[in-house]
């Protein structure tokens, strides 16, 4: 979304978006599933193993969610962060109905889009941007 605003973004903050991206990536759309066409990621695959990866699933959304704190969005925004993981990590509780929904939610997508569109920045020009 086309904010119409410019924001200057140092080095050391388009370190942090790149890295929140690629977490969010690795996490949620890594490898594409042939046939179906679904993208999934790790919190899918971890999701699968009880209570366990739920909670590291939750842990490694709470690194993005610092990010956007380092990176100075504002406590409603990252309150929105926060419940897109809570709902994230009540969903995958539920057994095999949850490991669906992780497929499906991308909490740590949504909450990576939250920091680029605070700054008016599009995931396709974060590597072309110095």
């Amino acid at each position: 979304m086309d904010t119409g605003k410019t924001t200057y973004l140092n080095s050391a903050e388009l370190g942090r978006i790149r890295r929140a991206v690629g977490i969010a990536r690795l996490m949620d759309t890594a490898v594409r599933l042939p046939v179906i066409g679904v993208r999934i990621g790790a919190d899918s695959v971890l999701g699968l193993i009880p209570a366990v990866g739920d909670i590291a699933g939750s842990l490694i959304g709470l690194f993005i969610i610092d990010e956007a704190r380092r990176l100075g969005l504002p406590t409603h925004k990252l309150a929105r962060m926060a419940v897109n993981l809570g709902i994230d990590a009540a969903g995958g509780t539920v057994p095999l109905i949850g490991d669906l929904f992780d497929v499906y939610f991308k909490s740590h997508r949504r909450n990576v889009g939250i920091i680029l569109e605070h700054f008016g920045v599009n995931e396709d020009e974060l590597d072309r941007r110095i």
